[in-house]
């Protein structure tokens, strides 16, 4: 067994035991820091553009890696969708989303860096955050348009990457699957793992408390503002007459 081989079966257990324990660490001791330390008090023009863009990019992107690493290939044939289609596919989608996201991460970065009070605002954690997310998405990107060259056309990563991904939440590890994976893709994910150890202590541990609940809350009952007449009680019954 190679140090490669070695490396990806133990690589992802260190960094989700990391996840982990940062989470509840973070939870435990730092709950009033668990924020996105929002800064649109101080700008929102650019914020309106980047922001929107970088989350709905970022959301899109996830759903590709969801059905590309959970969803076995023969999957996908079973349905009729042909290697040469899902290919396609990826790429089209993948590149738009991929592109998304990091125009929307470039609009968010130069916002905080030229808007005077962001960027006093953000830490040297923010800068680290910032610096190892561009770069995955950057590596992300081009492992995607790489896909779209011949030398890329040659290797399918639904047959190393994907499996052993699937391996690691069977308690199998293959790194061998990954270690056959070619250069690009093993500094994606390299820099991911490094992403995922900064996630719980950073202002990214915020997707751990996504305001799901807002989704089904009962409405919320105003009451009217309109001016009362006379002995009338506006957002109340009316008095009853008599005693």
């Amino acid at each position: 067994m190679s140090g490669w081989e070695i490396f990806w079966d133990v690589a992802p257990y260190v960094t989700l035991a990391v996840v982990a324990v940062g989470i509840w660490w973070r939870y435990r001791y730092d709950k009033f820091g668990w924020t996105t330390r929002s800064s649109q008090l101080y700008e929102s023009r650019l914020l309106r553009i980047g922001s929107p863009m970088f989350h709905f990019g970022i959301l899109v992107v996830i759903v590709g890696h969801v059905i590309g690493l959970f969803i076995p290939e023969s999957w996908t044939y079973a349905i009729g969708v042909s290697q040469h289609a899902y290919h396609v596919q990826a790429l089209a989608l993948g590149g738009i989303a991929g592109v998304t996201t990091l125009t929307g991460i470039a609009l968010l970065i130069y916002r905080r860096r030229t808007t005077g009070p962001v960027f006093m605002a953000t830490t040297v954690n923010d800068k680290v955050m910032y610096l190892v997310l561009v770069m995955a998405i950057i590596a992300g990107l081009a492992c995607t348009l790489i896909g779209a060259t011949p030398v890329g056309a040659e290797h399918d990563y639904r047959q190393t990457v994907a499996p052993w991904f699937r391996s690691i939440w069977i308690l199998q590890p293959r790194g061998d699957l990954m270690a056959l994976a070619p250069l690009w893709f093993h500094i994606h994910v390299i820099i991911a793992l490094v992403l995922f150890c900064l996630w719980p202590f950073t202002r990214l541990v915020h997707v751990f408390s996504a305001p799901i609940g807002y989704l089904f809350r009962p409405y919320i009952v105003y009451r009217s503002r309109d001016v009362a007449r006379k002995g009338e009680l506006v957002g109340s019954h009316p008095p009853r007459r008599g005693w």
